[in-house]
Protein backbone atom coordinates (compact mmCIF):
# COMPACT_ATOMS: atom_id res chain seq x y z
CA UNK A 1 0.00 0.00 0.00
CA UNK A 2 1.73 3.82 -1.12
CA UNK A 3 1.88 5.68 1.60
CA UNK A 4 -0.72 8.62 2.15
CA UNK A 5 1.13 11.42 1.26
CA UNK A 6 2.35 9.88 -2.02
CA UNK A 7 0.35 9.81 -4.63
CA UNK A 8 2.50 7.29 -6.34
CA UNK A 9 1.28 6.30 -10.16
CA UNK A 10 -1.74 7.07 -10.40
CA UNK A 11 -3.46 5.43 -13.10
CA UNK A 12 -6.33 6.59 -15.77
CA UNK A 13 -7.58 4.55 -17.86
CA UNK A 14 -10.02 6.02 -20.26
CA UNK A 15 -12.89 3.26 -21.81
CA UNK A 16 -15.01 4.64 -23.79
CA UNK A 17 -17.12 7.73 -21.53
CA UNK A 18 -16.15 6.16 -18.01
CA UNK A 19 -12.62 6.49 -16.38
CA UNK A 20 -11.03 4.39 -14.00
CA UNK A 21 -8.49 5.91 -11.63
CA UNK A 22 -6.56 3.68 -9.16
CA UNK A 23 -5.01 5.78 -6.24
CA UNK A 24 -3.77 5.78 -2.38
CA UNK A 25 -6.12 8.76 -1.71
CA UNK A 26 -9.98 9.12 -1.42
CA UNK A 27 -12.07 10.12 -3.85
CA UNK A 28 -10.57 12.29 -6.99
CA UNK A 29 -12.84 12.93 -9.40
CA UNK A 30 -11.83 11.66 -13.60
CA UNK A 31 -14.18 13.07 -16.05
CA UNK A 32 -13.82 11.45 -19.87
CA UNK A 33 -16.40 13.83 -21.57
CA UNK A 34 -15.65 17.31 -22.25
CA UNK A 35 -17.98 20.34 -21.16
CA UNK A 36 -19.70 21.22 -17.39
CA UNK A 37 -20.28 17.72 -16.57
CA UNK A 38 -23.04 16.45 -14.13
CA UNK A 39 -21.77 13.85 -12.16
CA UNK A 40 -22.66 10.42 -11.26
CA UNK A 41 -20.06 8.37 -9.01
CA UNK A 42 -19.15 4.95 -7.11
CA UNK A 43 -16.34 3.59 -6.24
CA UNK A 44 -14.86 0.23 -5.64
CA UNK A 45 -11.48 -0.88 -3.49
CA UNK A 46 -9.52 -3.24 -5.97
CA UNK A 47 -6.28 -4.83 -4.43
CA UNK A 48 -5.91 -2.10 -1.52
CA UNK A 49 -6.56 0.80 -4.22
CA UNK A 50 -9.29 3.08 -4.16
CA UNK A 51 -11.01 3.43 -7.50
CA UNK A 52 -13.63 6.04 -8.49
CA UNK A 53 -15.95 5.31 -11.52
CA UNK A 54 -16.95 8.59 -12.51
CA UNK A 55 -19.29 9.08 -15.61
CA UNK A 56 -20.56 12.36 -17.30
CA UNK A 57 -22.68 13.91 -19.41
CA UNK A 58 -23.10 16.82 -21.47
CA UNK A 59 -25.93 19.08 -20.55
CA UNK A 60 -27.45 22.44 -22.07
CA UNK A 61 -30.31 22.81 -19.40
CA UNK A 62 -30.48 24.92 -16.54
CA UNK A 63 -28.26 24.44 -13.84
CA UNK A 64 -31.01 22.45 -11.69
CA UNK A 65 -30.32 24.04 -8.49
CA UNK A 66 -29.28 27.74 -9.69
CA UNK A 67 -32.61 28.32 -8.37
CA UNK A 68 -35.60 29.94 -10.21
CA UNK A 69 -34.25 33.93 -9.54
CA UNK A 70 -31.07 33.10 -11.71
CA UNK A 71 -30.77 31.97 -15.07
CA UNK A 72 -27.38 30.62 -16.65
CA UNK A 73 -25.80 32.36 -19.66
CA UNK A 74 -22.87 31.37 -21.66
CA UNK A 75 -21.10 32.68 -24.41
CA UNK A 76 -18.39 31.53 -26.19
CA UNK A 77 -16.07 33.60 -28.27
CA UNK A 78 -12.38 33.40 -29.69
CA UNK A 79 -10.16 35.92 -27.51
CA UNK A 80 -6.63 36.46 -27.35
CA UNK A 81 -5.36 33.12 -29.87
CA UNK A 82 -7.96 30.76 -28.25
CA UNK A 83 -11.19 29.82 -27.26
CA UNK A 84 -12.72 31.90 -24.21
CA UNK A 85 -15.92 30.53 -22.76
CA UNK A 86 -17.72 32.92 -20.33
CA UNK A 87 -20.84 31.68 -17.58
CA UNK A 88 -23.12 33.74 -15.58
CA UNK A 89 -25.60 33.65 -13.47
CA UNK A 90 -28.27 36.46 -13.87
CA UNK A 91 -31.12 37.75 -12.42
CA UNK A 92 -32.37 36.85 -16.90
CA UNK A 93 -30.62 36.57 -19.87
CA UNK A 94 -30.39 40.01 -20.80
CA UNK A 95 -28.52 41.14 -17.81
CA UNK A 96 -26.60 38.02 -18.07
CA UNK A 97 -25.45 38.88 -21.67
CA UNK A 98 -24.73 42.79 -20.80
CA UNK A 99 -22.38 41.25 -18.09
CA UNK A 100 -20.51 39.36 -20.49
CA UNK A 101 -19.87 41.73 -23.41
CA UNK A 102 -18.47 44.41 -20.28
CA UNK A 103 -16.13 41.31 -19.17
CA UNK A 104 -15.38 40.58 -22.95
CA UNK A 105 -14.31 44.70 -23.94
CA UNK A 106 -12.20 44.47 -20.36
CA UNK A 107 -10.18 41.27 -22.17
CA UNK A 108 -10.72 42.62 -25.54
CA UNK A 109 -8.92 45.85 -24.40
CA UNK A 110 -6.26 43.88 -22.02
CA UNK A 111 -5.13 41.91 -25.71
CA UNK A 112 -5.02 45.65 -27.30
CA UNK A 113 -2.24 45.87 -25.02
CA UNK A 114 -0.29 43.11 -24.49
CA UNK A 115 -0.70 41.06 -27.97
CA UNK A 116 2.61 41.34 -30.09
CA UNK A 117 1.12 40.44 -33.17
CA UNK A 118 -1.07 44.10 -33.08
CA UNK A 119 2.29 46.73 -33.99
CA UNK A 120 0.26 49.63 -31.95
CA UNK A 121 0.22 47.48 -28.88
CA UNK A 122 1.62 48.49 -26.03
CA UNK A 123 4.32 46.04 -25.50
CA UNK A 124 4.94 45.81 -29.13
CA UNK A 125 5.45 49.82 -28.86
CA UNK A 126 8.30 48.77 -26.05
CA UNK A 127 9.85 45.83 -27.89
CA UNK A 128 10.43 48.72 -30.72
CA UNK A 129 11.42 51.39 -28.16
CA UNK A 130 14.93 52.76 -28.65
CA UNK A 131 17.81 51.88 -26.43
CA UNK A 132 18.29 54.05 -23.27
CA UNK A 133 14.99 56.02 -23.66
CA UNK A 134 12.37 55.36 -20.75
CA UNK A 135 9.17 53.82 -21.41
CA UNK A 136 6.31 54.80 -19.60
CA UNK A 137 4.48 52.58 -18.13
CA UNK A 138 0.75 53.32 -18.05
CA UNK A 139 -2.49 52.70 -15.99
CA UNK A 140 -2.02 48.80 -14.66
CA UNK A 141 1.10 48.19 -17.19
CA UNK A 142 3.44 49.42 -13.79
CA UNK A 143 2.03 47.33 -11.39
CA UNK A 144 1.89 44.24 -14.57
CA UNK A 145 5.81 44.77 -14.41
CA UNK A 146 6.23 44.86 -10.73
CA UNK A 147 4.86 41.74 -11.06
CA UNK A 148 6.69 39.90 -13.99
CA UNK A 149 10.46 41.00 -12.52
CA UNK A 150 9.55 39.45 -8.67
CA UNK A 151 8.47 36.15 -10.18
CA UNK A 152 11.58 36.37 -12.77
CA UNK A 153 13.43 36.78 -9.87
CA UNK A 154 11.98 34.49 -7.36
CA UNK A 155 11.74 31.45 -9.95
CA UNK A 156 15.64 32.26 -11.07
CA UNK A 157 14.55 32.94 -14.59
CA UNK A 158 12.42 29.73 -14.69
CA UNK A 159 9.71 32.16 -15.82
CA UNK A 160 11.09 35.44 -18.23
CA UNK A 161 8.83 36.18 -20.97
CA UNK A 162 11.59 38.46 -22.51
CA UNK A 163 12.04 35.56 -25.04
CA UNK A 164 10.92 37.03 -28.44
CA UNK A 165 14.56 36.58 -29.90
CA UNK A 166 14.61 32.50 -28.93
CA UNK A 167 11.07 31.99 -30.19
CA UNK A 168 11.73 33.51 -33.38
CA UNK A 169 15.31 31.59 -33.58
CA UNK A 170 13.12 28.16 -32.96
CA UNK A 171 10.27 28.80 -35.50
CA UNK A 172 7.83 28.93 -32.91
CA UNK A 173 5.60 32.32 -33.61
CA UNK A 174 5.12 30.65 -36.92
CA UNK A 175 4.46 26.94 -35.97
CA UNK A 176 6.36 25.60 -38.98
CA UNK A 177 9.50 25.32 -36.81
CA UNK A 178 13.03 25.45 -37.32
CA UNK A 179 16.78 23.74 -35.55
CA UNK A 180 18.92 27.00 -35.08
CA UNK A 181 22.78 26.93 -35.49
CA UNK A 182 25.03 27.58 -32.43
CA UNK A 183 25.30 30.66 -33.79
CA UNK A 184 22.06 31.49 -34.31
CA UNK A 185 21.12 30.31 -30.72
CA UNK A 186 23.69 31.92 -28.71
CA UNK A 187 22.76 35.61 -30.70
CA UNK A 188 19.27 35.38 -29.52
CA UNK A 189 20.29 33.99 -25.92
CA UNK A 190 22.08 37.54 -25.97
CA UNK A 191 18.90 39.33 -26.65
CA UNK A 192 16.73 37.80 -24.25
CA UNK A 193 16.07 38.00 -20.95
CA UNK A 194 14.51 40.25 -18.51
CA UNK A 195 17.85 40.99 -16.94
CA UNK A 196 18.67 43.86 -19.51
CA UNK A 197 15.44 45.95 -18.72
CA UNK A 198 15.85 48.12 -16.26
CA UNK A 199 12.17 49.15 -14.02
CA UNK A 200 12.23 53.16 -12.16
CA UNK A 201 9.07 52.91 -10.20
CA UNK A 202 8.90 57.10 -9.72
CA UNK A 203 7.61 57.65 -12.26
CA UNK A 204 7.00 54.27 -13.28
CA UNK A 205 8.79 53.29 -16.64
CA UNK A 206 11.15 50.99 -18.52
CA UNK A 207 14.37 50.96 -20.03
CA UNK A 208 15.33 48.68 -22.32
CA UNK A 209 19.78 48.23 -22.36
CA UNK A 210 19.48 45.58 -25.20
CA UNK A 211 17.13 44.40 -28.46
CA UNK A 212 15.19 42.06 -25.81
CA UNK A 213 11.65 41.71 -27.01
CA UNK A 214 8.62 40.30 -24.10
CA UNK A 215 6.16 37.99 -25.30
CA UNK A 216 2.74 38.06 -23.71
CA UNK A 217 2.18 33.60 -23.97
CA UNK A 218 3.18 33.15 -20.15
CA UNK A 219 1.09 36.08 -18.50
CA UNK A 220 -1.57 37.66 -20.94
CA UNK A 221 -4.48 35.67 -19.86
CA UNK A 222 -4.01 35.63 -16.52
CA UNK A 223 -4.15 39.71 -16.34
CA UNK A 224 -6.88 39.78 -18.38
CA UNK A 225 -9.03 37.76 -15.83
CA UNK A 226 -7.83 39.60 -13.00
CA UNK A 227 -8.85 42.46 -14.73
CA UNK A 228 -11.99 41.16 -15.60
CA UNK A 229 -12.28 40.11 -11.38
CA UNK A 230 -11.51 43.29 -10.09
CA UNK A 231 -14.29 44.94 -12.17
CA UNK A 232 -16.84 42.44 -11.12
CA UNK A 233 -16.09 43.14 -7.44
CA UNK A 234 -17.36 46.87 -8.09
CA UNK A 235 -20.65 45.41 -9.16
CA UNK A 236 -23.31 42.77 -7.33
CA UNK A 237 -22.76 39.71 -5.68
CA UNK A 238 -22.67 37.21 -9.99
CA UNK A 239 -21.74 34.23 -10.07
CA UNK A 240 -19.40 33.28 -12.88
CA UNK A 241 -16.53 31.05 -14.41
CA UNK A 242 -14.12 32.30 -17.31
CA UNK A 243 -12.71 29.55 -19.40
CA UNK A 244 -9.83 31.68 -21.20
CA UNK A 245 -7.96 28.69 -23.10
CA UNK A 246 -7.30 26.21 -19.70
CA UNK A 247 -6.84 29.40 -17.89
CA UNK A 248 -9.57 29.32 -15.32
CA UNK A 249 -11.19 32.06 -12.92
CA UNK A 250 -14.37 32.13 -10.86
CA UNK A 251 -16.28 34.50 -8.81
CA UNK A 252 -18.43 32.60 -6.51
CA UNK A 253 -20.11 29.62 -7.07
CA UNK A 254 -24.20 27.99 -8.60
CA UNK A 255 -26.64 28.69 -6.25
CA UNK A 256 -26.70 25.44 -4.18
CA UNK A 257 -23.13 23.89 -5.23
CA UNK A 258 -20.47 23.72 -3.27
CA UNK A 259 -18.12 24.65 -6.29
CA UNK A 260 -17.42 24.88 -10.07
CA UNK A 261 -16.38 21.37 -11.74
CA UNK A 262 -13.29 22.05 -13.84
CA UNK A 263 -11.82 19.43 -15.99
CA UNK A 264 -7.72 19.21 -16.34
CA UNK A 265 -6.80 17.95 -19.65
CA UNK A 266 -5.27 14.95 -19.80
CA UNK A 267 -1.28 15.91 -20.61
CA UNK A 268 -1.00 13.60 -23.65
CA UNK A 269 -4.38 13.93 -25.31
CA UNK A 270 -5.77 17.97 -24.79
CA UNK A 271 -8.78 17.65 -25.64
CA UNK A 272 -9.51 14.50 -22.76
CA UNK A 273 -10.52 15.65 -19.80
CA UNK A 274 -7.88 13.69 -16.52
CA UNK A 275 -9.65 14.93 -13.61
CA UNK A 276 -12.73 17.14 -12.51
CA UNK A 277 -11.53 19.59 -9.74
CA UNK A 278 -13.95 21.35 -7.86
CA UNK A 279 -13.34 25.29 -7.83
CA UNK A 280 -14.94 27.49 -5.72
CA UNK A 281 -12.59 30.82 -5.57
CA UNK A 282 -9.67 31.98 -7.36
CA UNK A 283 -7.87 30.51 -10.34
CA UNK A 284 -6.49 27.36 -12.41
CA UNK A 285 -3.86 27.73 -14.85
CA UNK A 286 -2.78 24.70 -17.08
CA UNK A 287 0.95 24.50 -18.73
CA UNK A 288 2.03 21.63 -21.16
CA UNK A 289 3.64 20.64 -24.21
CA UNK A 290 1.03 18.38 -26.28
CA UNK A 291 -1.04 21.06 -27.83
CA UNK A 292 1.17 23.51 -29.59
CA UNK A 293 4.46 21.26 -30.34
CA UNK A 294 6.22 22.30 -33.11
CA UNK A 295 8.06 19.20 -35.81
CA UNK A 296 10.93 19.67 -37.96
CA UNK A 297 11.92 16.86 -40.09
CA UNK A 298 9.95 14.46 -37.66
CA UNK A 299 11.38 15.27 -34.73
CA UNK A 300 8.52 17.26 -32.63
CA UNK A 301 9.73 19.80 -29.97
CA UNK A 302 7.78 21.57 -26.69
CA UNK A 303 6.92 25.34 -27.75
CA UNK A 304 7.90 26.09 -23.99
CA UNK A 305 11.02 26.94 -24.13
CA UNK A 306 13.42 27.35 -21.18
CA UNK A 307 14.72 30.88 -20.83
CA UNK A 308 17.56 29.69 -18.67
CA UNK A 309 19.51 28.07 -21.39
CA UNK A 310 17.33 29.05 -24.57
CA UNK A 311 16.40 25.20 -25.08
CA UNK A 312 12.60 23.52 -25.68
CA UNK A 313 11.43 22.28 -22.55
CA UNK A 314 11.70 18.40 -22.46
CA UNK A 315 9.63 17.75 -19.41
CA UNK A 316 6.55 15.47 -20.83
CA UNK A 317 3.96 16.20 -19.28
CA UNK A 318 1.94 18.97 -17.74
CA UNK A 319 1.29 21.22 -14.63
CA UNK A 320 -1.46 22.93 -12.44
CA UNK A 321 -1.33 25.55 -10.12
CA UNK A 322 -4.52 26.98 -8.19
CA UNK A 323 -3.59 30.56 -6.94
CA UNK A 324 -6.26 33.74 -5.93
CA UNK A 325 -4.54 35.54 -8.72
CA UNK A 326 -5.14 33.71 -12.37
CA UNK A 327 -1.88 36.40 -13.51
CA UNK A 328 -0.16 34.86 -10.90
CA UNK A 329 -1.33 30.60 -11.57
CA UNK A 330 -0.62 31.62 -15.17
CA UNK A 331 3.07 32.66 -14.18
CA UNK A 332 3.96 29.81 -11.89
CA UNK A 333 2.42 27.33 -13.90
CA UNK A 334 4.39 28.23 -16.28
CA UNK A 335 7.98 28.40 -14.11
CA UNK A 336 7.15 25.07 -12.71
CA UNK A 337 7.19 22.95 -15.60
CA UNK A 338 10.32 24.78 -17.14
CA UNK A 339 11.44 24.05 -13.52
CA UNK A 340 10.33 20.19 -14.25
CA UNK A 341 8.95 17.97 -11.38
CA UNK A 342 12.17 17.16 -9.28
CA UNK A 343 13.05 20.77 -8.84
CA UNK A 344 9.48 22.03 -9.47
CA UNK A 345 7.92 20.55 -6.82
CA UNK A 346 10.47 21.34 -3.94
CA UNK A 347 10.46 24.85 -5.10
CA UNK A 348 6.31 25.45 -4.68
CA UNK A 349 6.25 23.33 -1.43
CA UNK A 350 9.06 25.48 0.33
CA UNK A 351 6.52 28.95 -0.60
CA UNK A 352 3.36 26.78 0.49
CA UNK A 353 1.91 27.31 -3.49
CA UNK A 354 -0.76 24.84 -4.72
CA UNK A 355 1.04 22.68 -7.72
CA UNK A 356 -0.01 19.51 -9.29
CA UNK A 357 2.32 17.77 -11.53
CA UNK A 358 1.13 14.79 -14.22
CA UNK A 359 3.93 13.21 -15.24
CA UNK A 360 3.59 10.72 -18.36
CA UNK A 361 5.62 7.59 -17.70
CA UNK A 362 8.75 6.55 -19.59
CA UNK A 363 8.35 2.96 -18.87
CA UNK A 364 7.47 0.60 -21.66
CA UNK A 365 4.81 -0.81 -19.47
CA UNK A 366 2.75 1.64 -19.12
CA UNK A 367 0.42 3.70 -21.91
CA UNK A 368 0.57 7.00 -23.20
CA UNK A 369 -2.86 7.50 -21.14
CA UNK A 370 -1.20 6.66 -17.71
CA UNK A 371 -0.39 9.39 -15.63
CA UNK A 372 1.68 9.82 -12.38
CA UNK A 373 0.24 12.46 -10.09
CA UNK A 374 2.78 14.28 -7.25
CA UNK A 375 1.24 17.44 -5.87
CA UNK A 376 2.18 19.82 -3.14
CA UNK A 377 0.61 19.56 0.08
CA UNK A 378 -1.44 22.46 -0.35
CA UNK A 379 -2.62 21.70 -3.91
CA UNK A 380 -3.98 18.11 -1.67
CA UNK A 381 -5.59 19.62 0.92
CA UNK A 382 -7.41 22.04 -1.65
CA UNK A 383 -8.60 19.44 -4.03
CA UNK A 384 -8.14 15.88 -2.36
CA UNK A 385 -10.80 15.57 0.48
CA UNK A 386 -8.73 13.29 2.59
CA UNK A 387 -6.03 15.94 3.16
Amino acid sequence: MPERNSFGCLVARFLNNIAIVASATAPIFVSAIAGRPSVVSCQLVVAGCLLSLVTTQASSQKHPSAGSQFVEVTREVYLMGTRCTLIIYAPDRRSGLGQLETFLRIMEKTEEELSTWRSDSALSRLNQHPLGLPFALEGRLCGLFKDILFWARETHWAFDPAIGALIEAWGIRTAKGRWPSAVELKAARERSGLSHLKLEVDPCQIVRQREVKIEAGAFGKGEALDRVFEQSQQGDDTRWLIDLGGQVMVRGVPAGQEAWKVPVAHPAQRDQPLLVLPLNSGALATSGGSERGVSVDGIRFNHILDPRNGLPVRFNGSVTVWHSRALTADILSTALYVMGPEQGLKWAEARGLAACFFLIPDSESCTELEVNIRATLPFKKRFFTDY
